[in-house]
């Protein structure tokens, strides 16, 4: 649990060791209270390394950095192990299923064939094995040394570490059929899929004037996000500052209104704020959607970097307080709720900060949460300063929370909110006294903790998720335009038409549903869409194309599921 739970609560030793996750450093380390690493294990003397960087390379069939799935079935075949052993290898260093091995989840393979070979169960909980896993011998390879001495010369750079992936995915080619041959990862897998089947189709009906931009590289590759929404003063900056256990570069945190712009807080070489109009058009940053707001956003946009272990494996997202009262009729001079909208598509985590004495949702936050609508699954609402209430001021207004929320989400399940205290200061000790109090907000942060510690491991899932959502709704944005296309008339009167039609889009919208058999919760915005087809000329849009659709389906239907059984675990 955090340090300063630790100070403040005394609990018996096993209690302790099992709500552990602050780092044993001092107060000024930079290390989080996040313990999150690519594998379980992978800590290897420097001699070590040296050995399992040349097997490394050795099997790493293709030189691109990544050994796959079949690079691994002729590799870990040579430890004599059962088929159950080393799909139980092959599950727990590949932890993020991106279906291939980096050095460092192979490390992680090559200790846990080791323990296997000494007689140790295959597991995560390697606590009970009773080895010094940084002087574990590498493992008996059968036939390596005669593979390794036909070996010409080893691929990797002159510092030891692996080559680069190559990112050249974006070039065109007359090749329809998508070969998974040619791929190393799900990821690259998706970027080809996306250039030769789905961006035809955004680009010939403006999917990226009307839902989002067009796709780069780098929004495939970029690290998982995790964004914070909510009212001024409710902890957000603080939260990220408990989190890193440090101050970010151009943090502010105050009882007024601070953070007055997005700020990106992200891992870097060293401590630096990027202003928003560099950090648009940087092509290894997935930000270049962003210019589509303008210039007054991207003043109020900026990218905080600093070195930090918890920054390697996601970035945060620090937004302006969300206004209230008076003070949100004063007009901001960018699209709030559009940035948020264009932030959660990216996002991975959304967490909704409240405060036990800012329970009440603004008409901007209710526009906000509006604008999450189909991102639901990534919400979590967040009842921060909870020891500032004593138990039963907590439960009053625990339920007034979620009244509040019932009436701007709309639904009837009843959404999970997490109660903490997300700071460096001692807990209110008089605030929970007793064991239910404690028990209680003990076991909420540690499932809120366990939550983000969960993002790196489901980010390639998310991003399959986040793709395959992307293409069913280019597919109904074509089916959209295409109607309105085909209702324009030839010669005349085309002006009058386009009004009614813009008018009555509701009615254009229900009539698309019925003839192509979609869902009516795939559809969007009415009043969003009506906004920016009033700036287009319906005339100019294009037919509905079989072929492109086709294509889609088929990307949908047979490409995506063969990309991930193309890599799955290869010994199910």
């Amino acid at each position: 649990m955090m340090n300063s739970f630790r100070a403040s609560f005394k609990r018996d030793d096993s209690k302790v060791k099992a709500l552990e996750w602050s780092s044993s450093k001092g107060k000024d380390s930079k290390e989080s209270i996040l313990d999150i690493d690519d594998a379980p294990i992978n800590r290897c003397s420097k001699q070590h390394e040296k050995t399992y960087q040349e097997w490394f390379a050795c099997a790493d069939s293709d030189g691109d950095g990544r050994i796959t799935g079949n690079d691994a079935t002729k590799f870990f075949g040579m430890a004599n192990l059962s088929r159950q052993d080393l799909k139980q290898v092959w599950a727990i260093a590949d932890s993020k299923r991106q279906g291939f091995l980096g050095f460092r989840e192979f490390v992680t393979a090559m200790q846990l064939i080791s323990l296997a070979q000494a007689g140790h169960a295959v597991t995560t909980d390697l606590s009970t094995t009773g080895v010094e896993l940084e002087n574990l011998e590498p493992p008996t390879m059968e036939g390596l040394d005669a593979l390794l001495a036909k070996k010409p010369g080893s691929k990797h750079d002159s510092d030891g570490s692996p080559p680069k992936q190559s990112t050249n995915w974006f070039q065109s080619s007359k090749s329809t059929k998508i070969s998974l041959t040619s791929v190393t990862s799900i990821v690259d897998g998706l970027k080809r899929l996306y250039t030769k089947k789905l961006k035809p189709l955004e680009v010939t009906y403006r999917f990226n004037d009307f839902v989002s931009p067009v796709l780069a590289s780098s929004d495939f590759d970029c690290k998982p996000m995790v964004m914070l929404l909510g009212q001024y003063s409710t902890g957000k900056t603080t939260f990220i500052k408990h989190m890193l256990k440090s101050s970010y570069p151009g943090a502010h945190i105050g009882p007024e209104p601070t953070t007055d712009r997005f700020v990106v807080v992200m891992n870097g070489p060293d401590e630096r704020s990027i202003p928003g109009n560099t950090v648009a058009v940087q092509a290894d940053m997935p930000f270049s959607g962003l210019t589509t707001f303008g210039t007054a956003f991207l003043s109020k946009f900026e990218c905080s970097q600093m070195p930090h272990p918890l920054l390697e494996h996601f970035t945060f997202v620090d937004t302006p307080g969300v206004l209230s009262g008076e003070k949100q009729r004063t007009q901001r001079s960018y699209d709030f709720t559009g940035v948020t909208s264009w932030f959660a598509a990216k996002c991975d985590l959304i967490l909704l900060l409240f405060d036990p004495h800012k329970l009440d949702i603004s008409d901007e936050f209710k526009r906000v949460i509006s604008s999450l609508r189909g991102h639901d699954d990534k919400i979590r609402v967040v009842l921060n300063k909870a020891d500032q209430v004593d138990t039963q001021q907590l439960m009053r207004v625990y339920g007034a929370l979620m009244w509040s929320l019932g009436k701007v989400l709309n639904t009837p399940e009843v959404m999970r909110v997490y109660i903490g205290s997300f700071n460096d200061k001692p807990i209110n000790e008089d605030a929970y006294d007793g064991p239910i109090g404690r028990e209680l907000f003990e076991k909420e942060q540690e499932d809120l903790m366990n939550d983000l510690k969960d993002i790196p491991k489901k980010a390639c899932d998310r991003r399959i998720n986040e793709f395959v959502k992307r293409a069913r709704a280019a597919k109904i944005h074509a089916y959209i335009i295409s109607h309105l296309k085909k209702e324009m008339p030839s010669m005349m009167g085309k002006a009058k038409v386009q009004q009614r039609l813009i008018d009555n889009l509701a009615d254009e919208f229900l009539k698309v549903q019925r003839e192509f058999h979609l869902p009516a919760g795939d559809f969007p915005n009415v009043d969003q869409f009506k906004e920016i087809l009033s700036g287009y000329n319906i005339d100019r849009f294009e037919r509905l194309k079989p072929k492109m659709i086709q294509s889609v389906d088929d990307m949908l239907g047979y490409d995506i599921p063969d990309l991930l059984k193309s890599f799955r675990n290869p010994y199910d």
